[in-house]
């Protein structure tokens, strides 16, 4: 990401008294990832592997089809159709990194109460960035049933806080984490409110105890739950379908981007 090979030189010999590396070099195709470079970064693409996928679509697997896998219906095939026709018509878009000005971390959760017609589960997502890189991502029907959209939010709120914890914990143990508390932004009053009142509400007594540690965090000046109105909330994309110019919208500031491969 950098040019200034200095500097690059240093983290690499810093790392190199930690942990047992080899400089392989510039990256090219790794753990079914290609890197592209552009004119302002690096693009990271699933090119190959989307294609491998249209060759052999008998085999594909997604989130909402997957239980349907052995009785599918007409409307199933109709769908995987659908999304092979997306994945066909993206096969040059990927994700953009670029150097950022900070490595402030700050995450958005969403999720789509009972959005599951079958069981009525809510389905969580999440986005988190360091700086202005995504660097995690996440599109998850939960374990159980929410009672509540508050609730549906509170739990996803937990699950981006865990993925937050983990970065934050990673960045410390490479010596690059600011010491800035974490943003989380939510779009739900509620559950932002859950998480900043030390006193236990009673709506929250059925919900399982791991998803309160999040209020521990808040506590301690880890994390910092802010409300963000629901046309910016970005992790809107990965809880249900959208209409085309609301997804497009999205997907542009998540910074997956079209590349076409140079002739």
């Amino acid at each position: 990401m950098s040019n200034n090979t200095s500097l690059l030189d240093t983290l690499l010999g810093h790392l190199a008294t930690v942990f047992k590396i080899r400089d392989l070099g510039k990256p090219g195709f790794f753990l079914g990832i290609e890197t592209v470079d552009t004119t302002s970064g690096m693009l990271l693409s699933q090119r190959r592997y989307m294609t491998d996928l249209l060759t052999r679509a008998g085999m594909v697997n997604f989130n909402r089809l997957c239980p349907f896998m052995h009785a599918p219906t007409t409307d199933h095939w109709a769908m995987v159709k659908r999304v092979l026709r997306y994945i066909k018509g993206t096969l040059h878009y990927g994700l953009h990194l670029s150097a950022s000005p900070t490595t402030f971390i700050h995450a958005y959760s969403d999720s789509d109460w009972a959005g599951c017609p079958v069981d009525r589960k809510s389905t969580s997502g999440y986005a988190v960035f360091l700086g202005s890189n995504l660097i995690s991502w996440l599109s998850r029907k939960q374990r159980t049933v929410a009672r509540s959209s508050t609730e549906g939010e509170y739990k996803a709120l937990a699950d981006v806080a865990a993925e937050v914890t983990w970065v934050v914990s990673l960045l410390r143990e490479l010596g690059l984490h600011t010491g800035q508390p974490s943003t989380l932004w939510c779009d739900n009053f509620g559950a932002t409110y859950l998480y900043a009142n030390p006193v236990f509400h009673a709506r929250t007594k059925h919900v399982e105890i791991d998803y309160h540690f999040v209020r521990d965090k808040v506590a301690t000046g880890d994390f910092k739950v802010n409300f963000i109105s629901t046309k910016d909330q970005l992790a809107d994309i990965f809880t249900k379908p959208l209409p085309g110019p609301r997804f497009t919208t999205l997907r542009d500031k998540l910074h997956v981007v079209s590349h076409q491969p140079s002739a």
